[in-house]
């Protein structure tokens, strides 16, 4: 399979029809993208690990409830407390990745973005780049989505918290003792709070880099986004190109990313996804994401979450400018 195997609109930039195949599954670095590649890889390589790791996550509820239940156990207060550091230090992993993840992210859309090249020229010329804004975007959706149906996690880090906070209160020497530092965990908390922690990084990493970077038009920014999310719709869509997956798997990770790109381009473009303004098609992505949800059954609980997703960590769902089709099409 070719890097590039079809460019067929002539629409517009960002337009919501355009058609092109990105090769996710077997692109290989150009020379002019291998430097920032190599970086990117570097980090993306840990993402199967951190996945596979927080899926099979099990908190220390037990542990805990026995150390609240007797507060005057020493043993059942030690026992608790050596239950809950090494997964902290576990979570401590995670959010010390997100920083590594926020950089990548960064790396990768200033490549994409730099120069006059237009957008939909820039993803098909740079394919390996693409993809890994694609796997950047599938890890960050998957892993909030993960931490979003366990809520051991956040249990476990605020018994941590307040076991830390008690032995300074007492005047022990916590701090020496502790996986984390009082501000460590101050920021850890903000980061755990999070419904979405990991897009809620991306987003902020975007908003950032938009602010930062004043000589790259916002709407230049913003079409990166709605163009990847409509290639990866299409890509599904139309039948050619879905046969040219080696696995199903491909499919939920195209409809990941493009779910991915219109929460982004929601929090990022001044009027939203859901407008009519908008150049993600979003109406015809949910019916794509109901479609594959009825006609491919080992897809089914994957779309669920990303229906929710839509649902629930968007920014304008619910204002009033957007098309009742859409608001009733995601409220069933």
């Amino acid at each position: 399979m070719g890097n590039l195997l079809n460019v067929l609109s002539n629409s517009s930039s960002g337009s919501s029809d355009v058609d092109l195949f990105l090769d996710f599954e077997r692109s290989e670095p150009t020379d002019e993208e291998r430097p920032t590649y190599g970086d990117v890889q570097e980090i993306l390589k840990n993402c199967p690990t951190i996945l596979s790791e927080l899926g099979q996550y099990e908190g220390a509820g037990t542990e805990i409830r026995l150390a609240i239940s007797s507060p005057t156990s020493e043993e059942l207060q030690t026992q608790a407390w050596n239950a809950v550091c090494p997964r902290v230090a576990q979570l401590k992993q995670y959010h010390q990745f997100s920083n590594s993840l926020q950089t990548s992210f960064t790396s990768v859309i200033a490549e994409l973005l730099k120069g006059d090249t237009a957008v939909r020229e820039k993803l098909a010329d740079f394919q390996s780049l693409s993809k890994q804004l694609a796997h950047i975007l599938h890890f960050a959706l998957t892993f909030d989505d993960l931490k979003m149906t366990n809520p051991a996690i956040q249990n476990d880090f605020s018994y941590y918290r307040r076991t830390q906070n008690k032995a300074k209160m007492l005047g022990t020497d916590a701090e020496s003792t502790s996986l984390i530092t009082a501000q460590e965990a101050n920021v850890m908390s903000l980061f755990y709070a999070n419904a979405t922690p990991m897009m809620k990084t991306i987003s902020d990493s975007m908003t950032q880099f938009v602010k930062e970077h004043t000589e790259i038009p916002l709407d230049r920014s913003t079409e990166l986004l709605s163009t990847l999310s409509n290639i990866c719709r299409i890509m599904i869509e139309n039948p050619e190109y879905r046969q040219r997956f080696s696995s199903e798997d491909s499919t939920l990770f195209c409809l990941r990313v493009m779910v991915a790109t219109i929460i982004l381009y929601d929090f990022t473009n001044q009027n939203g996804a859901f407008s009519k303004k908008s150049q993600i098609d979003v109406r015809q992505s949910v019916r794509l994401l109901k479609d594959v949800q009825t006609n491919t059954p080992t897809c089914s609980a994957g779309v669920e979450s990303l229906l929710n997703a839509l649902r629930y960590t968007t920014r304008h769902l619910n204002d009033e400018s957007t098309p009742k089709p859409i608001k009733q099409l995601l409220a069933t």
